[in-house]
């Protein structure tokens, strides 16, 4: 059974934000489980963001087609304007890791360097 999805992207933002919260969550949780800010969870709003649309979708126990039809085909690929920009991947936690193992060992590193200086 199909649900009943407001075609107005205003309507549609609220009953999104309903179903969140009738299933346990909201945007912003969503946005601490995918390590983003609230924003970027916001930004789905306005404009097309596959990462954040398919997040919310499964949240929801959905297809993205189904909540953003004129977004995605329904083969389930997004309909793009720039049809060969690739997503970005996202990050392993190594990656993650070695970001933020890197920027510190920098930053002490470069302060007794710049004391000598």
């Amino acid at each position: 059974m199909k649900p009943d999805i407001p075609i107005s992207p205003e309507q549609r933002w609220e009953w999104i934000k309903y179903q969140l919260r009738s299933k346990g969550s909201n945007l912003s949780k969503l946005a601490i489980e995918l390590e983003v800010t609230d924003s970027a969870v916001q930004l789905t709003k306005y404009s097309p963001y596959p990462r954040m649309e398919r997040a919310i979708a499964r949240k929801l126990k959905l297809q993205p087609h189904q909540i953003w039809p004129e977004r995605w085909n329904a083969d389930g690929t997004p309909s793009r304007q720039r049809p060969n920009r690739a997503e970005k991947r996202e990050r392993t936690n190594v990656q993650k890791h070695f970001c933020a193992k890197d920027s510190v060992s920098n930053a002490i590193a470069h302060r007794p360097m710049a004391r000598r200086a």
